[in-house]
């Protein structure tokens, strides 16, 4: 965890685009900036317009700089949980060193040799989750670095996602000119600030209710099991407003925040109020009734659905109940229609930090609590450690063609990497380079053929040839000068 740092954290919602500038103290979260932006260029949690996009990250970025009053290069972007793939992954090394002791560099090629596995082209490697480390058959493991072993392995999850949403992701942020610190999976960062270390450990569902998508995670044991998304969200809300209505999007997303309730049977038929339709010189009366008749049927199809799903996974009746979060979540009413779907163990989050007294800030601020709190281990996986040690450093190529293993170690029959070995040392005879050479290098390096004898060990054998043989190579002369020879020769014969 670290001492003293700020963090700036980039939430890219369909519905909105919120930037958090906050200092981290000793466990102390202050928010000392803001900034937030209507989305353009995003569809249901996925950005479709990279241009609009990139402007609207921008006017956000532009906004909390001016409140915080520091220059943000660098933002932890969120990812969604689209089409998540959680996987169970397995590396084994050797550890080379001459005192057995393991160190952050064997961290880091445990780590590599456990992502040492088939992605399909179209997926993308978003982070791995360290589990356990084993040294010598010994479990349970957390951090193994000062340890004397022989033998590491490491048990993790590892996540993957569709290459597109994430390269479209990088791409907007890249063109922002900004740099990408970390990337964290929202439903990962939600927990870390909504959920108690007792409901991470024994199981808790976290529904997400953005604008353009909801979405339902599973955490449990401290680590993200399962995620679902919905392609419906607080928007489709509004959209039904607007339709039945006759109105505006804006005048229906006006009208279900000033008088919008989720529970129709708790609301009148006698309370009015005005709307304004396409069409009509005077506004319209409408029931408040009829107005949670319209969010009441979204939204259950929505909970329907999330229900449906998570009992498909035997994911209904975890000790830690349900948690809702969101912009969607703010709409009254909501957690009592939940609770008619999940039970009573069901309540809503919100974050208490002066001005982010808002559940559409509960992304953000997760975000910021979980690098945070990230330890050196998770950072190692994430390729975020900062290596201070030169003994650490690498100190011989191997072939680019070998992408598998960690460069300059050769790779061992089990998977994993035998540090501290040159790569000319697996097979008897060295790999062929397939690089073009410069041999200017080789006048500036001098004569060294003692040490560069190996390479050809293949002709040394046939390196003499007889004088006999030369000269029938030797290329015979035409014309004149071969006549002459001739000629001269039959006095001789």
């Amino acid at each position: 965890m670290r001492n003293q740092e700020i963090f700036v954290s980039l939430d890219i919602g369909t519905t909105s685009i919120k930037v958090v500038v906050a200092e981290y103290i000793n466990g102390n979260v202050n928010i000392i900036g803001v900034g937030n932006e209507k989305s353009r260029g995003l569809s249901r949690g996925v950005i479709v317009d990279i241009d609009e996009t990139v402007y609207s990250i921008q006017q956000a970025i532009s906004q909390a700089e001016r409140k915080a009053g520091v220059k943000i290069n660098e933002v932890v972007v969120g990812i969604p949980s689209n089409k998540l793939a959680i996987e169970s992954c397995h590396g084994m090394i050797a550890v080379a060193s001459e005192n057995r002791e393991i160190t952050a560099r064997d961290v880091d090629n445990v780590i590599s040799a456990a992502k040492v596995r088939s992605v399909p082209p179209e997926r993308e490697v978003i982070s791995i989750i360290p589990e356990e480390f084993i040294v010598d058959g010994f479990t349970g493991i957390r951090d193994p670095r000062g340890m004397i072993g022989v033998r590491l392995e490491l048990y993790a999850s590892l996540l993957t996602g569709p290459r597109t949403i994430i390269h479209n992701i990088k791409r907007c942020v890249e063109k922002a000119g900004l740099k990408i610190n970390e990337l964290v999976l929202q439903p990962q960062a939600i927990a870390t600030v909504a959920l108690s270390p007792d409901e991470r450990e024994f199981g808790t569902v976290i529904i997400d209710m953005g604008g353009g998508q909801t979405s339902a995670s599973i955490i449990y044991d401290n680590q993200l099991k399962y995620s679902f998304v919905d392609q419906e969200g607080g928007d489709f809300v509004t959209k039904d407003i607007s339709v039945i209505l006759n109105t505006s999007l804006d005048s229906a997303e006006r009208i279900k925040r000033e008088y919008g309730y989720a529970v129709s049977s708790q609301t009148s038929s006698e309370e009015y109020f005005p709307v304004e339709t396409v069409g009509q010189k005077e506004p319209v009366r409408v029931d408040e009734k009829y107005l949670s008749e319209i969010i009441e049927a979204r939204l259950v199809q929505i909970f329907e659905t999330i229900h449906e799903d998570l009992g498909a996974v035997d994911a209904l009746d975890l000790p830690g109940g349900f948690v809702l979060t969101g912009g969607a979540a703010s709409l009254p009413g909501v957690l009592e229609l939940a609770q008619q779907y999940f039970g009573e163990q069901v309540r809503v989050y919100i974050p208490t930090q002066m001005g982010m007294r808002n559940p559409i800030y509960t992304t953000s601020m997760g975000m910021i609590e979980y690098v945070a709190g990230l330890d050196d281990i998770h950072r190692i996986a994430q390729g975020t450690y900062n290596r201070t040690t030169p003994s650490t450093q690498a100190s011989t190529v191997v072939s680019r063609e070998r992408t598998e293993a960690p460069r300059g170690f050769a790779t061992t029959p089990y998977g994993g990497d035998n540090r501290g070995s040159k790569a000319r040392n697996v097979t008897e005879r060295p790999v062929k380079q397939t690089e073009q050479y410069n041999y200017s290098s080789f006048e500036q390096a001098g004569s060294s053929m003692e040490d560069d004898s190996m390479y050809f060990e293949d002709y040394q054998e046939d390196s003499y040839i007889p004088e006999q043989i030369v000269k029938e190579k030797e290329p015979k002369a035409n014309g004149l000068i071969a006549r002459i020879r001739a000629f001269f020769a039959t006095f001789f014969d």
